[in-house]
């Protein structure tokens, strides 16, 4: 441990009564910076009644008013910018798929940031300077192939930018290049795993002794899952595009016990989902995140829709966040029972003759909601494999959530997938209903009078 110290940065050697009172600092200056430059800020403390200044304690951050993505995306493309478009040197953005993207900004003191943060987390995951780092996630408007390559290169790595896809040239880029870290989705990594035993190359025999997993909320099963078929550590990165991109916090190799948030850069707060109150450190709720140091686009209290607590830090100063179990706006309720695709993914991982790439499709049978989990076999599973699992899913859903659910099991790698991973949730009700109405919409327009 003594050794580990001594490679940390200036904020990682901070107590808790310095970091409290950088924190305040660097809040008040955020909130400033925000008001005087973002006219959305402006507009929305004047209407909460508040300003900057009322900021004396970090307590007063609750009395200020919340972002939600949906404001990013009233104000797309720039309305959230703080500094002029020339000072801006980068540009990364969300996919756009359920509605306009969110577009984020980068000044040079942002990227420097950011790069620091992601290098904070690599060392954090056990990483050290002239590591080579084998990076799978998707590079472009994406933020975590760019966040993940300038970080590694800040630390002092080599970098492998391999990006997504491709699946069997990464197997042997592995092999070749024989890089220590690789940084990639949890449910792609499972795919390469495949793809190793496919090619009859033990994953435990290559090079690789850590792996940084982050993108997507994953669980405990599916840790072991990993651990155990690639003998290597696997520690979990979490960020998201509109705070930063990764490094935003990160799990610590010799502790595994949650996410240690980079809290001189990101201060956190749990509310309740439903009111919005801020809940005591330790019971769950939704993550929200204000930014304390960045320029281009800074962000007051962002609703990151994740579920998790908060609780006191162990392998650093700063707090920890718990693994994500799930998002509010991913929660099931089918027939009155709430379920995440986390509690089924613990499921299928259990199961055998599946591997544990899954999707939930809900659809409508007259007026009642239906649930079909869709689980991929794996390549050596028989008809009858096949038909066990589908048994032994819909009964482990149904003992240990509480609800009936059908099962498909799919061929391999049938399940769409997207930057590496797949999508969890293909809600056909609101997709039918929104057919529905553009047909009644149109019928009114064109029906004769």
């Amino acid at each position: 441990m003594a050794e580990t110290r001594e490679l940390w940065d200036a904020g990682e050697r901070l107590d808790v009564e310095a970091l409290r009172a950088l924190q305040l600092d660097r809040l008040r200056a955020s909130l400033r910076h925000a008001y005087a430059n973002v006219p959305f800020y402006r507009e929305a403390f004047d209407k909460a009644g508040v300003r900057p200044d009322d900021c004396r304690s970090l307590a007063d951050l609750a009395r200020f008013p919340f972002t939600t993505k949906a404001d990013l995306r009233e104000h797309y493309p720039y309305g959230m910018f703080a500094v002029p478009r020339d000072r801006v040197r980068r540009l990364h953005a969300s996919s756009g798929t359920t509605g306009r993207p969110t577009v984020v900004g980068y000044t040079d003191a942002d990227l420097a940031m950011w790069s620091d943060m992601v290098a904070r987390s690599i060392r954090a995951a056990g990483g050290r300077p002239g590591d080579t780092v084998h990076i799978a996630y998707g590079y472009g408007l994406f933020t975590g192939g760019l966040g993940a390559h300038y970080g590694a290169e800040r630390l002092g790595c080599t970098v492998v930018p391999a990006s997504g896809g491709m699946t069997s040239r990464q197997v042997q880029l592995i092999r070749d290049l024989e890089p220590r870290i690789i940084m990639v989705t949890p449910s792609y990594m499972l795919t390469l795993l495949d793809e190793f035993e496919r090619q009859g190359v033990d994953p435990r025999s290559t090079s690789l002794e850590v792996g940084v997993f982050g993108a997507e909320p994953w669980t405990e099963e599916m840790r072991r899952e990993i651990e155990e078929r690639f003998g290597i550590d696997a520690v979990d990165i979490y960020g998201l595009s509109e705070v930063i991109g990764p490094g935003v916090a990160q799990e610590c190799v010799e502790t595994k016990d949650g996410l240690h948030i980079w809290e001189d850069h990101f201060y956190p707060e749990v509310v309740d989902p439903f009111t919005g109150e801020v809940l005591p450190e330790g019971e769950e709720g939704e993550l929200v995140f204000t930014s304390l140091t960045k320029e281009a686009m800074p962000v007051v209290r962002y609703r990151t829709r994740d579920l998790t607590r908060l609780l006191p830090g162990t392998a650093r100063v700063f707090r920890r966040m718990r693994k994500v179990t799930g998002r509010s706006d991913d929660m099931v309720i089918l027939r009155g029972v709430n379920l995440f695709p986390t509690q089924v993914e613990e499921i299928v991982l259990r199961t055998p003759g599946v591997a544990p790439h899954f999707q939930l499709r809900l659809t409508r049978e007259g007026r009642l909601d239906a649930l079909t989990v869709r689980a991929e076999a794996r390549p050596d599973a028989s008809p009858d494999d096949r038909v066990s699992a589908a048994r032994s899913i819909a009964a482990a859903v149904k003992d240990g959530i509480g609800v009936s659910v059908a099962v498909e099991i799919v061929d391999p790698e049938s399940l769409e997938r997207s930057v590496g991973k797949i999508r969890r949730i293909v809600d056909e009700r609101v997709e039918r209903d929104e057919r529905v109405e553009r047909v009644e919409r149109v019928e009114r327009v064109e029906r004769p009078r």
